[in-house]
C-alpha cells in the first residue's frame, strides 16, 4: 500500500466549481497510482450552495470528509479545521475555484519525497487580479521581513506538507491562526515547483480589503515583536529630530533675535508627534487586545456539522 495522501480544501461561494474541483483530483490521483487519498472539504460559511454540494458529495463517498463551520472565520482558519480530520502522510492544500491545478499535484508529491518538508507551488503566471497580486507582494515582504521568509522562496495557496508539519501547526490555539507563519516556524526544508496558474472560471476573489489587512496583520503580530521594536526606533529618532530642531531654533534665536519662532513649523511638529505617538499605540494597543482576546480562549473556529468524519 502507497502513503495516504489528504487534500484540504476551504470553500467559499465555490458551488459551481468544487465538483469540478473534486473530479480533476480523483483524475490525477487514477493517474500518479500508488498512493491512497481522503478529500476534506471545509465551508467557511458561504453563502450560497457550496455546503450543500459537499453534503451531496459526502453522502456519495467515504473518503470525503465534509466541514461545515458556523459563521465566516476566514481560510487560515478553515484550513485549521481542516487539519484536524486528516489521516494522510502528506497534506495537500489548494484553492477551491480550480484555479491552483489539482493536475499538478504529482509534482509538489515528488518534491516531498525528495527529502522536503514543505512544498509550495510557484506560478509562472498568475491569473489573479491586480489588487490581489498587489495584496500578494505586500505579504511577500511582511512575512520576510518579519517572519524571516527566504527571498527566493515563493509562497502560495498551493501547498503540501508532511503529515508532523501538519500535527505541530495544531499545536497552535491562537484565535488568529497564520498557517504561512507556522510552517515557517516548524521547518526550514521547503521547496517550489513551478506549476501553472489558471484563469478563474466563475465568481470572484473572496479576498476584500479588509480581509487582507487582517491576515498581514495576524502573520506579524502572531509571529513577530518586531512590530513593536521598529515603534520604539522610530520614536528614538523622533525624539532625536525634536530636540535637534529645538536645538537649532534656539541658535538661530540668539544669531539673530529678529527671526520670528515660526508657528507653522511648531504645529508641523506637534502633529508630526503626535501622530506617531498615536500610531505607536494603536500598535500596542493591537498587540494588547489580541493577548486579552487570547487568554479568553476563543476558538480559532466553531464547527457547526461535520459529515463522515471521525469522532474527535
Amino acid at each position: 500500500m502507497g502513503k495516504l495522501v489528504s487534500f484540504v480544501i476551504p470553500c467559499y461561494r465555490s458551488e459551481q466549481t468544487l465538483n469540478k474541483v473534486v473530479e480533476e483530483i480523483d483524475a490525477t490521483m487514477k493517474v500518479l497510482g500508488g498512493c491512497e487519498y481522503e478529500i476534506v472539504l471545509v465551508n467557511d460559511s458561504s453563502p450560497d450552495d457550496t455546503y450543500e454540494v459537499i453534503r451531496s458529495l459526502c453522502a456519495k463517498r467515504q473518503d470525503i470528509c465534509g466541514i461545515n463551520l458556523s459563521r465566516n472565520f476566514g481560510q487560515h482558519a478553515a484550513l485549521m479545521a481542516g487539519f484536524r480530520y486528516v489521516h494522510g502522510d502528506v497534506v495537500v492544500c489548494l484553492d477551491d475555484d480550480g484555479q491552483t491545478p489539482a493536475s499538478e499535484v504529482g509534482k509538489l508529491l515528488e518534491k516531498i519525497d525528495e527529502g522536503y518538508d514543505a512544498v509550495y507551488a510557484k506560478y509562472t503566471r498568475k491569473q489573479h487580479s491586480g489588487f490581489r497580486n498587489f495584496g500578494s507582494k505586500i505579504n511577500e515582504l511582511m512575512t520576510r521581513v518579519m517572519l524571516g521568509k527566504p527571498k527566493d522562496l515563493y509562497l502560495s495557496s498551493y501547498f503540501a506538507v508532511r503529515k508532523y508539519v501538519v500535527d505541530e501547526m495544531l499545536r497552535c490555539t491562537n484565535p488568529y491562526p497564520y498557517v504561512i507563519g507556522l510552517v515557517l516556524r516548524t521547518t526550514k526544508k521547503i521547496a517550489n515547483v513551478e506549476v501553472t496558474h489558471r484563469e478563474r472560471e466563475t465568481g470572484t476573489s473572496g479576498y476584500t480589503i479588509g480581509k487582507l489587512f487582517g491576515l498581514w496583520f495576524n502573520g506579524f503580530t502572531a509571529f513577530s515583536i518586531k512590530p513593536l521594536r521598529i515603534a520604539t526606533a522610530l520614536g528614538c529618532l523622533t525624539a532625536c529630530a525634536g530636540f535637534l530642531y529645538g536645538f537649532y531654533t534656539v541658535v538661530k534665536k540668539f544669531v539673530n533675535p529678529n527671526v520670528p519662532i515660526g508657528f507653522s513649523a511648531i504645529m508641523a511638529a506637534l502633529v508630526f508627534i503626535g501622530g506617531m505617538i498615536m500610531l505607536m499605540l494603536g500598535l500596542i494597543g493591537e498587540y494588547v487586545g489580541r493577548i486579552y482576546i487570547s487568554l479568553n480562549n476563543s476558538p480559532q473556529y466553531v464547527i457547526k456539522e461535520c459529515l463522515n468524519a471521525d469522532d474527535e
